[in-house]
């Protein structure tokens, strides 16, 4: 990974921090940030040594969409170029990279930044939160970037066509409400809101983990219950040929913590 101009990272242990780093405009969204993100994801389904990554904003939001004073001047605004990342690209390689993404939210999330939200496995808000579905109110269909796949499954079909058909405002005791958060605390506290989160996952084998998430990203997709079961035992089989079971069954009889092997150890 190279330089980057609208994104920071940073690392903590087998942590790593994603942050959106254009404070000056909200984080807005241009065709640099697409690219830095989409190289950042990428890179990610082959790293081995991050387990946890934590995504979030830097100033006064999370990310409050499209930059739409650049892409009106036709400055580095989003557009689709062939073999070039686009915005729809992007919660496509969140649900990919194996390890299980953490959003802390604050301020305005909205259009794009509500879907790559959607797309994290886990939202954490700040009481600033102000969230919502823009497309509809920007003339286009509240149906973009995954917020039609990911936004019924995470509140339900009622709510969801209501903040789809509306692009209405969603705060940060509503959204705890409707299930679209965690949990809510104060925007400087959000890294230790989700930190007993981000150590239960730590704890557990990382090639678990890994499939947890792979597998749980197949099966959303299949109504079939049989076809399921098949996919879990497949996942299931996997995770044995690595020993972290036995690991975990010695560990439970010696009353220890278990030695879990690494990513780069396991069978893929």
């Amino acid at each position: 990974m190279g330089e980057w101009s609208t994104i920071e990272v940073a690392r903590t242990g087998d942590v790593e921090i994603l942050t959106l780093n254009r404070p000056d405009r909200m984080n807005g969204i241009t065709q640099t940030m697409v690219r830095e993100l989409g190289e950042y994801w990428t890179a990610k389904t082959t790293d081995t040594s991050t387990r946890v990554i934590v995504m979030r904003g830097a100033g006064r939001a999370f990310c409050a969409g499209l930059d739409v004073k650049s892409h009106a001047a036709g400055d580095d605004r989003p557009v689709f170029r062939p073999g070039e990342f686009s915005l729809s690209d992007l919660p496509v390689l969140m649900r990919s990279a194996p390890q299980p993404i953490i959003a802390l939210l604050h301020g305005g999330v909205s259009g794009g930044g509500f879907a790559m939200a959607l797309a994290a496995d886990f939202r954490y808000a700040g009481h600033s939160l102000k969230m919502n579905d823009a497309f509809a109110r920007i003339g286009m269909s509240g149906c973009e970037m995954g917020v039609s796949y990911h936004l019924p499954r995470i509140v339900g079909e009622a709510v969801a066509r209501e903040l789809i058909y509306t692009g209405r405002y969603v705060n940060a005791e509503r959204a705890l409400s409707i299930g679209l958060v965690s949990a809510i605390g104060d925007d400087d506290d959000l890294m230790v809101l989700a930190q007993p989160l981000i150590d239960d996952l730590l704890a557990v084998s990382p090639f678990g983990l890994l499939q947890s998430k792979r597998t749980l990203n197949q099966c959303l997709g299949v109504d079939d219950l049989e076809t399921v079961i098949s996919i879990e035992l497949g996942a299931q089989h996997e995770c044995q040929q690595t020993g972290d079971f036995a690991e975990a069954i010695e560990a439970f009889v010696e009353k220890r913590p278990p030695r879990f092997r690494g990513l780069s150890t396991g069978v893929s």
